[in-house]
Order: structure tokens, then sequence, then C-alpha cells
């Protein structure tokens, strides 16, 4: 049976590099699908991080007071005023710029002593602000929302120099949006309503909503719930008419642990399925509004649905934690449910039908997957 000595002992050598591929890929496996083994690497790294602080800390001590001890020995040392003469030496003597410069010295000793050590302060207040600024724009272990950040070269826009038919002058570009973030999206409602994180809209001056077979719609945010991370928007397309008959329901009420469950979303442009487990049912810092899942995600995944094997929709994935390999979360779909009753209250002109049949129940993965996907999108964010 391995000790937490020997697991160190494996950690280590997975943080230098030093495991063989197969070895490596077994470990990363292992991490993301056994939580008392993702909780020992992720105490491996709090440990092994704080010892390399301490010893960082203490390697610039023994500078400081390396450097203090030499300007204490320079200001103790008498300075010698030896008068040389011709009949020890007729070749030795002090010359005018030496004689000038230890007087400057017995004269301005404690000025220069100030000086020195005013720029030993400036130097490490230097290195204090580059840390605190590293640790203000660093990423920092803890959570991280799966929005994705397109990655697109947009050109700047430059007038056009050119003449139509020789009569026209210059004609200016039109303005450009630009498609800056993306993320999942999925069917609340057959009548258009969408639901998905928070953050994925966040900043948005204009969302498009795009399904499997390429077919878009202009959408609108009817209402952001930030504190549980979920947005409901609308498709404001005229002719737009219906999704069809959704084939999942929402669970109002709460997943078991070791619950086997799946997700569909778009970190790429081709729909990516994950599979996992119900590792906990709160979520980060302890949060019960959100269950942790051990399933691999990625930017582009918050708010893609997370079913069980039923085909009950039981949450909305909205972030992974960095220093937890596998840990993922996603907002119990209970808080959706609310969500949907309280709108229904505040917005009496709206229509929220929610599904009431589960036409997954029963069926195989493969055939789930297939009619999910139909009421699964790509929300793409303009600016």
């Amino acid at each position: 049976m391995q000790t937490e000595a020997d697991y160190y002992a494996l950690f280590e050598a997975y943080q230098r590099g030093e495991l063989a591929a197969g070895a490596r890929a077994s470990l990363e496996a292992r991490l993301g699908a056994e939580q008392r083994l993702g909780q020992l690497y992720a105490e491996y790294l709090d440990l092994t991080g704080t010892l390399n602080a301490y010893g960082e800390r203490r390697r610039t001590r023994h500078t400081i007071s390396a450097l203090h001890e030499a300007m204490l020995a320079a200001e103790a040392t008498p300075v010698v005023e030896t008068t040389l003469t011709h009949s020890v030496n007729p070749l030795l003597r002090i010359s005018r710029t030496e004689r000038k410069l230890r007087e400057f010295w017995s004269g301005h000793r404690a000025t220069v002593g100030v000086a020195a050590s005013v720029a030993v302060l400036a130097v490490f207040s230097t290195l204090l602000g580059l840390d605190v600024w590293r640790s203000a724009n660093l990423p920092t272990t803890g959570l991280r929302e799966l929005r994705l950040e397109v990655a697109q070269i947009v050109r700047s826009q430059k007038a056009l120099s050119r003449k139509v038919d020789n009569r026209m002058g210059d004609v200016s570009a039109p303005p450009v949006r630009v498609n800056k973030f993306s993320g999942t999206g999925f069917a609340l409602t057959a009548d258009g309503y969408i639901v998905t994180s928070a953050h994925v809209i966040k900043g948005a001056d204009s969302l498009l909503v795009e399904g499997r077979d390429h077919q878009r719609y202009h959408a609108e945010t009817v209402y952001a719930d930030r504190k549980h991370d979920l947005a409901i928007l609308r498709i404001k397309d005229r002719d737009f008419k219906t999704f069809g008959r959704l084939p999942y329901t929402f669970k109002a009420g709460q997943a078991d642990l070791g619950e086997r469950v799946y997700t569909l979303g778009y970190p790429r442009e081709d729909a990516v399925y994950g599979e996992g487990a119900l590792s906990a049912r709160s979520g980060y810092d302890g949060d019960t509004a959100f269950y942790q899942v051990s399933i691999p995600l990625n930017p582009g995944n918050s708010g893609g649905p997370l079913l069980d094997a039923q085909g009950n929709l039981i949450g909305v994935v909205s972030s992974r934690q960095d220093d937890v390999l596998g840990a993922a979360f996603a907002t119990k779909s209970s808080y959706l449910v609310r969500l949907v009753d309280s709108l229904k209250n505040r917005q009496p002109e709206a229509t929220y039908r929610l599904p009431h049949t589960n036409q997954l129940a029963g069926a195989g993965r493969p055939q789930q997957l297939k009619r999910l996907q139909d009421f699964v999108f790509v929300v793409r964010v303009y600016e």
C-alpha cells in the first residue's frame, strides 16, 4: 500500500517530467478520477509552493544581511593616513587624486553610507513591487471561468482608397464587431429561450446563437443571475418558429453523489462530449448552489448542459479548479428551475414552458447524444 510519502515522490517525478509517457498518462487519468488522489496532489502543490517561497525569503534576507555587514565593516575600518617618505621607498607616494578621494571619504562617509542604504532599499522595493504586480496579474490557483477567448486576427480598420468608375472618392470601411468570446448554451423551452452561464455574455454588445447545422439566430439577454452564474437568452429573429420538442427534463431536486454524468459543449467548433461522475454535492469553497464533477473541461464549455445517465438535466457547466485536475463545477438545475419560476412572476408576458417528458431515458449514450445535439448551441459574444 502506498503511503503519502510514496505519492509525494511520484508527484515530484511528475512535476520534473521524469515519468515515462505511459506512467504520466496513467497518473493524470487517476488524478481526474480519484478525488482523494487529487486532494493529495493539491496538498503537495501547496506544500512545495510554501517551501519554495520560504527558501526564497531566506535567500533574500541573507543577501540583505551580507550587504548590511559589509557596510558596517566599511564604516568601522579606519582610514590610515600614512605618510610615506623617500627614505622608505622613493617610488611609493600618495598621488594628489588619491589624497582628494581620501579627504572626500573622511568628510562624507556617513552620507555615502546613507545613500548606499537608500539604494539597497530601492532595489528591494522594486523587486517587491514586481512581485505584487505579478500576483495581481498572473492567474492564481482557484476558479477559472470556462469562457473561450476567440483566437482570431482582427485587422485594423483603414480607409479604402479606391475610386469606383473613376467618379467616387474615398470609401471608408464600415465598423466591424468582433467575435471576442464564445461559450455553450442549450434550449430552455421550445419557443426560443436558451440557458448559458452569466459570465459567457458579460460585456456583450450583441449575441449570436449557432446550432449544429450552422443555422444562426440573433439573441438578447432576458435575465442574468451573476451569483449563480446563470443567464437566460431569447432568440429575437422574426422568422424563428420553434426548436421542436425538447428531449430532456430539468431535475428540480438533488442529484446523488457518485452518479455518472456527462456534458456536451463547444470548446472548439465541433461539439465535444465529456463524461465523469458527480464527485461532490457542493462547489468551490463549499458553495451549495453548485456541484463538483470529475470531467476534464476547457474554455468554451461554460453554459453547457450537465445530464445524468437517464438524460435528466441536473446542472449548467460553469468553471473549473486550476489546482485540482479534473475538478469542474456546475450550477445545480434546481436553481435554474427557481429562477424560471421567479421570472414567471416578474415577466407575466413571457412564456416559460419547461419540458415535462424525458425522451432520453432508456436510450444508449450515442442515441442520447444524437437527440441532444440539436438543442445545444455555440453562444458567440460580439463587442
